[in-house]
C-alpha cells in the first residue's frame, strides 16, 4: 500500500486546531495514518484467525 493516506488530512487539522489551537504538520498526518494502518492490520489478522471475511468492531 505504500504512502497512501488513510485519514482526511483537513478535518484531523481543523479537530486539532478546535480542541487545541494549534496547527498540525504533513509528518503528523503520515505518521497518523500510520497508526491507523497498523491498527487496521491487527484487526484484519483477528478477523482471520476468527475465521471471518468481516473486520468487526471487536477486532480492533
Amino acid at each position: 500500500m505504500g504512502s497512501e493516506t488513510l485519514v482526511v488530512a483537513s478535518k484531523v487539522k481543523s479537530y486539532i486546531k478546535s480542541r487545541g489551537g494549534m496547527n498540525t504538520s504533513a509528518k503528523a498526518i503520515d505518521m497518523l495514518s500510520s497508526k491507523v494502518k497498523e491498527l487496521c492490520d491487527t484487526a484484519i489478522n483477528n478477523a482471520k484467525s476468527s475465521r471471518r471475511k468481516t473486520v468487526m468492531d471487536k477486532d480492533f
